[in-house]
């Protein structure tokens, strides 16, 4: 039986029997309906369990039990509207896809990808079931990349704007650690509304200025994304933040509480965690110049065949039998770049999809890759040269652009699920864990 056919057997109230025969014993249980997909007991231990893991390694205290569930129950509400979305809409994870993210965990942990099963399997993790939540943030992410960059849209003056303010200003090498509290109100509050989340505000500004530990309370407390992070957005420049962010920490100090904030989404209440840098440097940009070879698999080429075509194109380049600029123009299903032998130009890495970008930026010049699988196909990649540059006009605008685009999207996600949820209907079937219904 698949864990769907189960999992609609638990939504019905059917229990299965044991092995032996000797009693009906309900082996999992459903804890909310999300329109046809239902969250099980068993997932929402596997999330808590998994909370208390990283909590107890960090020295984290935690909420009680029940703050703690409700929270986690939240995440797996969410986290099942968008995977019912992404499956309407035909997004796939390749299994390819998964094992070059894998690789690539492993990597930036400095670790084999043998190395990173075993720490997993150590921590009492499954590597099934590391992997399967590994596809689905893949898959979210993606999802989430298509549905909100069409509600995105930059004017020519604003990206001018933000160009003015780094002539004048350069580039700040300061990073912030942000902690936030999100108290959600509705799109149009109502007074009391509005009276009880400030209420509840102003008693967490209490307790904060009491020495509570700020993350214990994000995460019982806090409807932001980061919830069950004890509400840590990790290190930011200014330029990286949600926009509500990088205003209000201006000019505040580690360990200052901020707050509280208005915003569409509700009350914030902010801290800084850490910090660090705080110099001004001028403003550069790493350009890079790549050969690149792009075979996208199809119904008549599978992904092992495509992998192994550009295993084959590597040896021959590096055995001196062709060139990669020939192989390029022969092979490559790049048209942009084929007619030129693959030659992509000079460009900032930051403009190329993650998969790209990670691995010209690991590359030294000269040095050719392995075959990589992105979301465009499987590449062979050169790196030709490398140069850091005063920032050009291009390259301003570029990066004005892209920190006006980084703000909107994290503002806009959030936005996004809101109204993901509002439209769903939610059942939540352990009346420890809800109000009712919505």
């Amino acid at each position: 039986m698949n864990k769907r056919c189960k999992q609609l057997l638990m939504a019905a109230g059917l229990g299965l029997l044991s092995v032996t025969g000797q009693a009906a014993e309900v082996l999992d249980r459903t804890v909310a309906q999300v329109n046809n997909d239902v969250v099980l007991e068993s997932q929402l231990d596997a999330l808590v369990n998994q909370v208390r893991r990283s909590a107890q390694a960090a020295g984290q205290p935690l909420p009680d039990d029940q703050r703690l569930r409700k929270q986690a129950l939240e995440r797996l509400i969410l986290e099942s509207l968008q995977l019912q979305l992404a499956e309407r809409l035909g997004l796939r994870i390749t299994d390819t896809q998964l094992e070059q993210a894998l690789t690539n965990v492993a990597r930036s942990e400095g670790k084999t990808l043998e190395q990173l099963r075993a720490g997993v399997t150590a921590s009492g993790q499954s590597w099934a079931d590391f992997r399967e939540q590994v596809r689905n943030e893949i898959l979210m992410s993606e999802l989430a990349r298509n549905q909100v960059r069409r509600r995105i849209n930059i004017s020519d003056q604003e990206v001018k704007q933000v160009v003015q303010m780094i002539r004048e200003q350069g580039q700040s090498s300061a990073r912030y650690r942000v902690g936030n509290i999100l108290l959600p109100l509705p799109a149009n509050p109502s007074s009391e509304q509005l009276r009880q989340v400030n209420r509840q505000a102003e008693q967490l500004l209490t307790e904060l200025k009491n020495g509570a530990d700020f993350r214990k309370l994000a995460i019982a407390h806090s409807a932001g994304p980061k919830a069950l992070e004890g509400g840590d957005w990790g290190m930011m420049a200014m330029g990286e933040m949600p926009s509500l962010f990088s205003e209000a920490v201006r000019n505040h100090a580690k360990g200052d509480i901020i707050g509280p904030i208005r915003s569409g989404a509700g009350l914030h209440i902010l801290t800084i965690l850490d910090m660090e840098g705080g110099k001004t440097q001028a403003v550069q940009a790493l350009e890079v110049r790549a050969r690149h070879i792009l075979i996208k698999p199809s119904v008549i080429l599978s992904e092992d065949k495509a992998r192994t075509m550009l295993e084959g194109f590597a040896r021959s380049i590096r055995n001196g039998e062709a060139s990669m600029a020939e192989l390029a123009e022969q092979f490559s299903e790049d048209p942009g770049s084929a007619v030129n032998g693959g030659d992509l130009g000079w460009a900032s890495p930051e403009l190329y999809v993650s998969s790209f970008r990670d691995t010209v930026t690991r590359l030294q010049p000269g040095e050719l890759s392995a075959p990589f699988r992105s979301e465009h196909g499987w590449h062979l990649v050169r790196l030709e040269d490398k140069r850091v540059t005063d920032a050009t006009e291009q390259a301003t605008e570029q990066r004005a652009y892209q920190l006006i685009f980084n703000r909107r999207f994290t503002e806009e996600v959030q936005t996004w699920l809101d109204e993901l949820k509002d439209q769903a209907y939610i059942r939540i079937v352990d009346a420890q864990l809800t109000d009712g219904e919505s």
